[in-house]
């Protein structure tokens, strides 16, 4: 597996297996399924309601802790952030049955922001999380975590597709030393993506899919991607992604698809802010 090396020097697989919306009641079979295809890189979220399974999926599998990395997110913490920020943390472990997390995300970049930061910086210089990072940051709020704290994000994970490059953000982030994730890599199939014929006419010159050849695409452009899927058959042709590479040409074919707007939601958004910002997460 292709990793990416950390800011902290932690390795991180280039490509991992997200359960994001996929029901707790799935959650274990689909995690399962995806170890057995070769995924060693998990991410979930306190918010996604489902550690509890992909932690029963990680023990039954048995494969030696050192060779899985697993992310999950901290929601929105009230007052006060620190002491609570901690008791998310544990209760994700806990509900992981894990004794550390190998990247620990703020999943908003709402709340007392820094206060949630200092309790995940404790928290990694006690090992319970090997990396921490963020996710949904724009660069303006990226930069001033960075500038302002003693331990800069590992990860930004943020929207990112062929619809949605995120070019200017990535350039960002590889100058401040935090590598970029993407969510929703297939904008879950807007835009028809896994029919689209830019994508699918890259994929017939290579026998690969639309599908395959974005993951190809971000892999290349040294992207972290975590693709869900609960067919096997899919999370298999996923994985089959490092067996051929997109030429210059190709590349530039995608850039051309960028519309430079996300397909969901703008986390600038007052309303949404409000919307996110006020939700709670039990536990």
């Amino acid at each position: 597996m292709q990793t990416v090396t950390l800011n902290n020097r932690i390795q991180m697989p280039i490509l991992g297996f997200g359960v994001y919306q996929i029901p707790p009641d799935r959650t274990e079979q689909a995690v399962a399924d995806a170890l057995a295809a070769g995924y060693r890189l998990l991410d979930t979220a306190a918010a996604y309601g489902n550690e509890e399974a992909v932690g029963r999926a990680i023990h039954a599998a048995g494969i030696p802790r050192g060779e899985l990395f697993v992310t999950t997110k901290l929601w929105v913490q009230d007052a006060p952030a620190q002491d609570n920020t901690r008791r998310a943390l544990e209760t994700s472990l806990t509900k992981l049955g894990l004794d550390h997390v190998d990247l620990y995300l703020m999943h908003q970049p709402y709340g007392d922001v820094y206060g949630q930061w200092r309790a995940m910086e404790a928290a990694n210089r006690e090992g319970l999380a090997k990396a921490i990072g963020v996710a949904n940051f724009y660069p303006d709020r990226l930069v001033d975590l960075v500038l302002n704290n003693e331990i800069a994000p590992a990860v930004n994970q943020i929207e990112t597709h062929p619809f949605f490059q995120r070019t200017t953000d990535h350039d960002l982030m590889r100058e401040h030393g935090v590598q970029h994730q993407s969510w929703g890599g297939f904008a879950e199939g807007r835009n028809d993506l896994f029919t689209h014929p830019v994508l699918s006419g890259i994929g017939k010159a290579h026998d690969k899919s639309a599908a395959q050849v974005v993951l190809r695409w971000l892999i290349q452009r040294d992207i972290v991607t975590i693709p869900k899927s609960v067919s096997p058959e899919r999370m298999a042709q996923n994985f089959d992604v490092f067996d051929f590479e997109l030429t210059d040409e190709q590349m530039a074919q995608i850039a051309g698809l960028d519309t430079g707007a996300s397909l969901f939601f703008d986390h600038r958004d007052p309303e949404m802010v409000a919307r996110l910002g006020k939700h709670r997460v039990d536990g």
